[in-house]
């Protein structure tokens, strides 16, 4: 049905914007300084002064704030022509070291969206436009600028997307060149796997609308690429009814093996099952008192009066202990029944009993509640600092010794935020897109999202990277099957390794899309000016 509907739609673009391209151009240092220049010109735009000066400040960090690159100009393309405009007079413009970078809303953490001494588009202008058609029987699509950091309006129909990021404050055109990862990947797989349609300038500055089956070579290369192969102006996302409740669970294991072996089979019941939850995330914390790290921060913030009680977990437990997250979807008629069968779903469970806690919100609200951890973190200080996270992608097989490894032994006292373990599912991923995923089934998603306060209150950049050389350090030494999810390297070689047998298959698509190494230079995959060979 949804498929019938989306094809049978006229296709809807985006309107034009109004008005023109904003153009923020500041005096970038070194060489590039000159090339911005030119471009400037090609463009016939004017800029400068204070606007310029702190728009390249911006543009030179990002939300890891351990890389800083500062670009030559800012342009806020309003519409997707003005993307096109820039990319391709950048590409005409004959200088050898300018490239150009699309800049969401700038939650890169390892300088992925930087362009030394070039052009940074500041995508988020494009973000307010959206288009949306709703179908009979339910569901529709939402036409949405790349820059959009949501898929706003949805709600006011009913419809909302098969899979979210936990984040919502991140731009569809950042997710969807990674991945899109959340609790429902493993029912809808990530946000690229959820996508009808793109409109992408790529590096010679034409725009193009693709899909599965048109132009479908582009449509997945952009799809996880990084963007390596075009910028995504416009996203065409599939919309289903939305629920209107939640029930919000969270349950604690003491055993590693009892956590896993429950989550997995939790993310492998077959679509019929009815006892199927809707999201099934987890994470790993200490085994304490800590405020941050440990007991204190299991309960769910909604559930009225909850309280862990620590003398319910095994006096034989390690270090850290488990949380399964967990949601049901259900309508305010269902609410009667919603016990019963939370009750079912729970009982084949190995959790600790008694450590137990439940809310029932909106959906909007379980949406929404990574936007609140924000907020806290913007008041006590750990959103300013640095954020050397690390996301990995291991297989279930590798994922015990992991737990061995790096939890119980490098993370046994916490890294001041969430450490994220949870299993996704292969099958749920097209293996036409760019990403790079374990030679497994079932993997796990392995986030460790730091939140420490400033040095010297807390411990230095250095260290905490230094930390994750570390973790990376042990899943090689160990021959762990893995990948980085949200990948940054230095070196060519790191990133052919990282992509296996599909390297030839990427360095090919760069050959096709962006032979100049224009695009995307902040990812240091391919040098600018060097068009990779074919078969490379």
């Amino acid at each position: 049905m949804m498929i019938a509907c989306l094809e049978q739609e006229r296709r809807q673009r985006l309107a034009p914007g109004e008005p023109d391209a904003e153009p923020i151009c500041g005096g970038g240092g070194g060489g590039g300084e000159g090339d911005a220049a030119v471009l400037v010109r090609a463009l016939e735009l004017q800029g400068g002064g204070a606007a310029a000066a702190e728009a390249c400040a911006a543009a030179a960090e990002d939300f890891g704030g351990i890389v800083r690159a500062r670009p030559a100009a800012v342009l806020r393309p309003a519409a997707a022509d003005d993307v096109a405009r820039a990319v391709r007079a950048a590409a005409r413009s004959g200088a050898r070291a300018l490239t150009v970078a699309a800049r969401g809303n700038g939650h890169s953490v390892a300088g992925q969206a930087m362009a030394a001494g070039g052009l940074v588009l500041d995508m988020r202008a494009l973000g307010p436009r959206m288009h949306l058609v709703s179908c009979d029987g339910g569901g529709g699509y939402a036409d949405v600028g790349g820059g959009a950091l949501c898929w706003r309006g949805g709600g006011e129909l009913g419809m909302a997307p098969a899979s979210w990021t936990d984040y919502l404050r991140l731009t569809v055109g950042g997710t969807l060149s990674n991945g899109g990862i959340s609790g429902q990947t493993f029912r809808h797989g990530p946000q690229i796997s959820n996508v009808a349609e793109l409109e992408i300038v790529t590096a010679d500055g034409d725009s193009h609308v693709c899909s599965p089956s048109l132009l479908p070579d582009l449509f997945f290369a952009a799809l996880g690429g990084l963007g390596q192969f075009g910028v995504i102006t416009r996203a065409r996302i599939p919309l289903l009814p939305a629920p209107r409740m939640v029930r919000w669970l969270r349950v604690v294991y003491a055993a590693f093996e009892e956590y896993a072996g429950d989550a997995e089979r939790l993310v492998t019941r077959p679509e019929s099952d009815p006892d199927r939850f809707d999201y099934v995330e987890g994470f790993a914390f200490v085994n304490g008192p800590d405020p941050v790290n440990g007991w204190p921060s299991v309960p769910i913030p909604a559930g009225c009066g909850s309280r862990f009680d620590p003398d319910r977990i095994p006096p034989d437990s390690g270090p850290v202990l488990y949380c399964l997250e967990l949601a049901l979807h259900y309508d305010h008629r269902d609410r009667n029944n919603v016990d019963e069968r939370i009750g079912n779903m729970l009982r084949p469970l190995r959790h600790v009993r008694g450590l137990e806690f439940a809310a029932d919100v909106s959906y909007v609200d379980f949406l929404s509640r990574v936007n609140c951890a924000e907020e806290e973190a913007r008041a006590n200080g750990t959103w300013a600092a640095p954020h050397p996270w690390l996301n990995l992608l291991v297989a279930a097989r590798d994922i015990p010794g992991f737990d061995r490894e790096v939890f119980k032994r490098v993370l046994k006292k916490g890294i001041g935020g969430p450490m994220l373990v949870y299993p996704l599912v292969k099958s749920k991923w097209d293996p036409r897109t760019s990403v790079a995923l374990p030679n497994s089934e079932v993997f796990y998603l392995v986030a460790l999202l730091r939140f420490t306060r400033p040095y010297p209150e807390g411990p230095t950049a250095e260290e905490l990277v230094a930390q994750n050389r570390e973790i990376i350090r042990i899943c090689r030494s160990n021959g762990y099957d893995f990948k980085l999810y949200l990948p940054h390297y230095d070196t060519q070689s790191e990133w052919a390794h990282h992509f296996g047998d599909g390297w030839p298959r990427f360095v090919e698509r760069k050959a096709r899309y962006d032979p100049m190494a224009l695009l995307a230079p902040g990812q240091k995959i391919f040098p600018r000016a060097h068009a990779p060979p074919l078969g490379s």
